[in-house]
């Protein structure tokens, strides 16, 4: 039977299906925009202020179909994405130059950032991880790096190598006019002055994402964020708030790829709130 790239015996299919992934998707595109020439590009190309809730649920149907789909959905889906990837240009604001979405570089940024956002926060929220468990997550994820056209052999596999990764690029990173618009998108996505209700309830989410970033990456955006007690009672809350949904409605909404996985592979694959120890 086919479990897709990952399968219930893998760190991504626990960690991914918890409440705190919603918080580190939004943590993780605050991380990605810190870098130059992946934010220029991100701006130039996408309709995110015309389409704010259709850009983020395309970016989280391709993170669950290439976790919970089938491996031709999950090589289908990266297909699609690379061939956008592909055709898409953009300009380096500073020089001039022009920019490939499919540059290895920043494909390898996005990448690194999201992931490393996804585990950070849904392991500050609750999420047992261990870092043996940790390197494994960083690891499986290189199949998902080889989707979107990297060499899995120059994505780092685990903490250390994605620490001593973002060292490395930590200079190249800064605050730019495209940096403060995505930072200014995520704290208020919705434009039309009467959804402004809307923007107010959903502030205090988007602010909790941008005050999980690391220390270092809320410098460079030179915002401040909640205070360290604030941010622990949010992020745990919104994750219990979040499992205290049962199975057959959280499985099944907004998208239904862990459910259709479960109806696929059986409820013994149900993703647990925790890594099961039979891994």
């Amino acid at each position: 039977m086919d479990e897709g790239l990952f399968g219930p015996r893998t760190v991504t299919w626990h960690l991914h299906a918890d409440p705190a992934m919603w918080i580190a998707g939004i943590c993780g595109l605050y991380l990605q925009a810190l870098h130059p020439r992946a934010v220029a590009a991100v701006v130039q190309n996408s309709r995110f202020q015309d389409d704010p809730l259709g850009r983020l649920q395309r970016t989280g149907d391709f993170v669950a179909t290439t976790t919970y789909g089938t491996t031709a959905e999950a090589e289908t889906a990266a297909a699609r994405v690379r061939g956008v990837h592909r055709k898409l240009r953009g300009i380096d604001r500073r020089t001039g130059e022009q920019i490939r979405l499919d540059e290895p570089e920043l494909l390898r940024w996005v990448h690194c950032a999201e992931v490393t956002a996804f585990a950070g926060v849904v392991r500050r929220a609750g999420f047992p991880l261990t870092t043996a468990q940790l390197d494994q997550y960083f690891d499986e994820q290189r199949r998902s790096a080889a989707l979107v056209g990297l060499d899995p052999a120059e994505v780092p596999g685990s903490g250390r190598e994605m620490a001593a990764y973002f060292a490395r690029m930590r200079p190249q990173l800064r605050r730019t006019d495209d940096s403060d618009l995505i930072y200014r998108f995520l704290h208020r996505p919705f434009a039309p002055w009467w959804l402004l209700p809307v923007n107010l309830g959903y502030l205090p989410l988007g602010h909790l994402a941008y005050s999980v970033l690391p220390d270092w990456a809320r410098r460079v955006h030179g915002r401040p964020a909640y205070p360290a007690p604030v941010v622990a009672a949010g992020l745990r809350g919104f994750r219990a708030a979040g499992l205290a949904v049962p199975d057959r409605v959280r499985f099944r909404y907004p998208g239904d790829h862990v459910q259709r996985a479960l109806d696929r592979l059986g409820q013994a694959a149900a993703p647990t709130a925790g890594v099961p120890s039979r891994l």
